[in-house]
C-alpha cells in the first residue's frame, strides 16, 4: 500500500466512527415536547402568546382570565405541562397526539379551563384559569391535537377541550382597561385557522436529564 494513503484511510475511519457515535448520541427524545415541561405557546395565526395574570373577568364566570400577548418576555405567559386528574404524566415522557393533558399557569397555579359561559367580547365559549395550586376540576382537561405519534417542537397543533369539544383559539378580538392591547382567547366548535399553537420558549423536562432549556426562561 502507499505509504501516503496510509494515514489517509485511518483518518477516514476515525471520522466514520465519530460521525456514528454522534448520531448513536443524540437523545431521539430531544424534539418532543414532554410531561412536566414549562413553555410558551404561540398562536400561529395571530402571533401572541397564550397568557394568563391575576385579573377576574368583569362578566361570565368571574374566573382569572386569559388572554393573548404580544410579547415574548411577559413571564406570565409560562403553563406547566400536565397529566390529566388522578392519572400519571411521568415527567420526561414525549407526549402523544391525542393525549389528554392539563396546563398550569405558572405564576399563579390555576390550570387552562373552559366552560359553558359566553366570551366578553366574540361570544365564543369563555377560556379562564382555575384552581389552585394545580388543581382544579374535569374541565381543565384538553387534548392534543397532531398528525404524528409524539406532539413535535416544531409542529402547530391544536388543543381540543376534553368535556366539551371546543378548541382552544384567538380571532383577534382586543380588551381595553385594564389589560389593553391583549387579544381574547375562547373556545371554537369547529377546528380552522385561529386555533393552530406552536411551542416557544421554555424548558423541556427529559428522562433522568437536565432539564432542557430553550430560549430564555
Amino acid at each position: 500500500m502507499d505509504p501516503l494513503k496510509t494515514p489517509r484511510v485511518c483518518l477516514d475511519v476515525i471520522l466514520l466512527f465519530v460521525v456514528f457515535g454522534a448520531c448513536l448520541g443524540r437523545d431521539p427524545d430531544s424534539g418532543y415536547v414532554t410531561c412536566g415541561s414549562l413553555v410558551k405557546l404561540l398562536n400561529t395565526r395571530h402571533n401572541v402568546r397564550l397568557h394568563s395574570h391575576d385579573v377576574k373577568y368583569g362578566s361570565g364566570s368571574g374566573q382569572q382570565s386569559v388572554t393573548g400577548v404580544d410579547s415574548a418576555d411577559d413571564a406570565n405567559s409560562y403553563w406547566r405541562i400536565r397529566g390529566k386528574p388522578n392519572e400519571t404524566c411521568q415527567r420526561g415522557v414525549p407526549i402523544k397526539c391525542g393525549q389528554a393533558v392539563r396546563f398550569t399557569h405558572m405564576k399563579t397555579g390555576r390550570n387552562l379551563h373552559t366552560h359553558h359561559f359566553s366570551s366578553p367580547l366574540s361570544n365564543n365559549q369563555e377560556v379562564s384559569a382555575f384552581g389552585e395550586n394545580g388543581e382544579g376540576d374535569d374541565l381543565d382537561v384538553w387534548t392534543v391535537q397532531c398528525s404524528g405519534t409524539y406532539w413535535e417542537r416544531d409542529d402547530a397543533v391544536r388543543f381540543k377541550h376534553l368535556g366539551t369539544s371546543v378548541f382552544l383559539s384567538i380571532t383577534g378580538e382586543q380588551y381595553g382597561h385594564p389589560i389593553r392591547g391583549q387579544r381574547e382567547v375562547h373556545g371554537m366548535p369547529s377546528p380552522n385557522q385561529h386555533n393552530y399553537w406552536k411551542v416557544m420558549e421554555g424548558v423541556f423536562i427529559q428522562p433522568s436529564n437536565e432539564p432542557l432549556h430553550h430560549d430564555e426562561l
